[in-house]
């Protein structure tokens, strides 16, 4: 657990884990999502945090207790401001995996309606046209083993941290989603060997 030169300079996990109801329920909060996605470029202060999401500081600070007792943010660093202690929160984790019973319970994955809602806003505001090449979404089942689908996980996996450890540049934050999973589809069997 190192800092990371083109990370947010501070030291961090690469994975923590989301599975019991208090760290779903705190990522699945739309405000709560940015704050993690935002402590991520760089620690923050309740403050700062605050004024680039437009929100009271008592509402972020509120949104900070929450990931802080779900174990997903933490004091990283602190500044003498004067009489006061400003308190920098950065992540625990650079990647949040996501386990346990939560499909289709109290708690649905809060990541794939973020991201429906995200690109529609985008698109509704004028900020994407009918001609550019995203958002772009593609959904696609093969039936395959588990040892590949756990291969392909991995692939996946890679891809994400690759994308979320990209120098940070531009005017425009976009989102990657990504995620490999059981169906309860039907499959074809496969064709019996010709001569047997």
């Amino acid at each position: 657990m190192s800092p990371d030169p083109a990370g947010p300079g501070y030291d961090l996990d690469e994975y923590v884990e989301a599975s019991n109801p208090a760290q779903l329920k705190a990522i699945g909060h739309p405000t709560r999502s940015a704050i993690l996605d935002l402590v991520l470029e760089r620690a923050a202060t309740t403050t700062e945090l605050a004024e680039v999401l437009g929100i009271p500081k008592g509402t972020a600070g509120h949104h900070l207790k929450v990931l802080e007792t779900a174990g997903l943010v933490r004091v990283v660093a602190t500044k003498q401001v004067r009489a006061l202690t400003a308190k920098y929160y950065g992540r625990v984790g650079r990647t949040i995996v996501i386990k346990g019973d939560y499909l289709g319970g109290q708690y649905p994955n809060p990541m794939l309606g973020e991201a429906m809602e995200e690109a529609a806003e985008a698109s509704a505001t004028g900020k994407v046209g009918v001609d550019d090449p995203l958002p772009m979404f593609t959904l696609r089942h093969v039936r395959l083993t588990s040892e590949q689908a756990e291969a392909f996980s991995e692939r996946l996996h890679d891809l994400t941290v690759e994308f979320s450890a990209l120098p940070r540049g531009g005017d425009t934050v976009y989102g990657l989603i990504a995620g490999i999973y059981p169906t309860v589809r039907p499959a074809l069997r496969d064709r019996p060997k010709e001569g047997r």
